[in-house]
């Protein structure tokens, strides 16, 4: 499912426009990035967690020269699923 699967899938449910519908997604996806940049945790208890790690610096090899370059520190986006999303996913129940 794409973004504008998803956008229909919510207009059909709520009885919304396509565009209302994109827009609330929208707006809802603009609240995650923009608390990921303050570095805050995104919690949707049942469903997962959105949140920020830190890559450490590496050392990384160049595939068509075979160098060795700096990989710098940075910061990447996570997601650890949820138990109700594991359990919808995978078709069986926590015991």
């Amino acid at each position: 499912m794409n973004k504008t699967e998803l956008t229909a899938d919510i207009a059909k449910q709520f009885d919304l426009t396509k565009k209302m519908s994109g827009e609330i997604l929208d707006a809802f996806l603009d609240g995650i990035t923009k608390a990921l940049k303050k570095g805050e945790n995104v919690p949707f208890i049942g469903f997962g967690t959105f949140s920020v790690k830190k890559r450490a610096a590496r050392k990384g090899r160049n595939p068509q020269s075979g160098e060795v370059v700096k990989v710098p520190a940075k910061k990447v986006p996570h997601f650890k699923a949820g138990a109700k999303l594991k359990e919808a996913v995978s078709g069986k129940k926590k015991k």
